[in-house]
């Protein structure tokens, strides 16, 4: 029992850099914050700004122990498949639950993954992903990105305005869908937390703070006043406060330098 108190009081987050006033602003790495968070797990944060086009970021470590982004569904589902902390248990099973999730981490992440790579000017990127890196290396890295979200995203010349048509179509679709599923609830599903929560509020502070106020995501979500009224609430219960849980509180200029070896590019 002792080793296993000790092997949770070191469990580290490791995730790209803080920024926007938000403990780590990378829409990869803040759900598996938040989730942790959810859970009152144990954790301390370090920041990898020495490769941050590594797919395996975020990831988390113990001891001999690591569950990186880049294998089985990424790091939540990990933790859920290893035991160490599993909030889905009640719901994973139930269909509603599932296709929402689903459409969660498809249409919004891509419609979050557009705006940042391809429908802005590209700064909210810059200061999340490199621009702690040398210029030339953090240029070559962003067109690099872009060029492979495009492909991810079956963005071609040909069809650009109709892929961002139905990029954003479905984002509206999404917000609409979530809006109804909450209504005055605290949480989306059995009015507690669950990964869903963990990712779509990560998502949602991402798009809020993060891009610019003349981002038409950003508009769309701020349509739906429950969505961004439960985004600001649990953003002051679990993002902000640090004195209910062993979780340190982290700035932006408080980022320290975790060097790690990279994997493939895919942010």
């Amino acid at each position: 029992m002792d080793e296993e108190v000790k092997e949770r009081e070191e469990m580290t987050l490791v995730a790209r850099k803080a920024c926007f006033g938000l403990p780590t602003a990378c829409p990869s790495c803040l759900p598996v914050y938040i989730y942790l968070k959810f859970a009152q797990f144990p954790f301390s944060l370090d920041f990898n700004l020495v490769h941050p086009d590594s797919d395996q970021i975020p990831y988390v470590e113990s001891g001999t122990y690591v569950a990186y982004n880049n294998e089985k569904g990424g790091v939540i589902e990990i933790l859920k498949e290893d035991g160490i902390v599993d909030l889905d248990f009640e719901v994973q099973t139930v269909p509603e639950w599932i296709s929402t999730k689903a459409m969660v981490n498809s249409w919004l992440a891509d419609a979050l993954m557009y705006e940042l790579w391809v429908g802005s000017d590209g700064s909210s990127a810059q200061k999340i992903y490199y621009s702690d890196l040398p210029w030339p290396i953090g240029k070559f890295l962003y067109f690099k990105q872009i060029c492979s979200t495009k492909q991810l995203l079956g963005i071609t010349q040909d069809n650009t305005d109709r892929r961002e048509e139905e990029i954003y179509r479905r984002a509206t679709i999404a917000y609409g869908a979530l809006s109804t599923r909450l209504g005055d609830q605290a949480f989306l599903f059995e009015n507690r937390p669950t990964s869903l929560d963990a990712v779509f509020l990560g998502h949602a502070l991402c798009t809020l703070q993060a891009l610019p106020e003349t981002s038409v995501l950003r508009s769309k979500l701020l349509e739906h006043s429950n969505l961004v009224r439960y985004a600001d609430k649990l953003k002051r219960e679990f993002v902000e406060a640090g004195s209910s849980s062993s979780v340190p509180l982290f700035h932006a200029d408080q980022s320290a330098s975790f060097s790690r070896p990279g994997g493939s590019s895919h942010w």
